[in-house]
């Protein structure tokens, strides 16, 4: 695809990817990171070496006029008692963004998704909505 030859993914970041995604369906909390674009190489990578364990810290990492790739894996406990481990993609895309990183992160979603293997993109448009991601997962199995 076109996507594949705009956007790269370093051998470190995948190697990351791959890694986040195996520890955390062993995890039994919230795991999410940040991911971002250069604006200059268009490479997609880690925007810190953080990972995040809770919604509040996460929420208070997102910046506020920029948009951002976020990959979460929640832990949910079902009525049935059974444990799911939702893995999704957020595409953190504030109203604030200007039409250019609108486009530029647009175009890099699928790649980010298909790269990231998570089972599906939520899209949000302010930190506020992290707050019902859990509902929002738990009313999807």
């Amino acid at each position: 695809s076109s996507e594949a030859r705009l956007y790269t993914f370093s051998p470190e970041t995948k190697e990351k990817l791959g890694k986040f995604r195996l520890g955390s369906a062993k995890a039994k909390s919230i795991q999410a990171v940040i991911y971002q674009i250069d604006r200059t190489t268009l490479e997609v990578a880690q925007a810190d070496d953080e990972v995040y364990t809770d919604m509040q810290t996460l929420a208070d990492a997102l910046p506020g006029h920029s948009p951002r790739y976020v990959l979460l894996s929640c832990p949910l406990i079902l009525d049935s008692g059974r444990l799911s481990l939702p893995y999704v993609l957020i595409y953190y895309l504030p109203v604030t963004c200007n039409a250019e990183l609108r486009m530029l992160y647009a175009g890099a979603k699928e790649l980010m998704r298909t790269t990231a293997e998570a089972q599906r993109v939520i899209e949000m448009q302010d930190t506020e909505d992290l707050e019902t991601i859990e509902e929002k997962l738990r009313g999807e199995l």
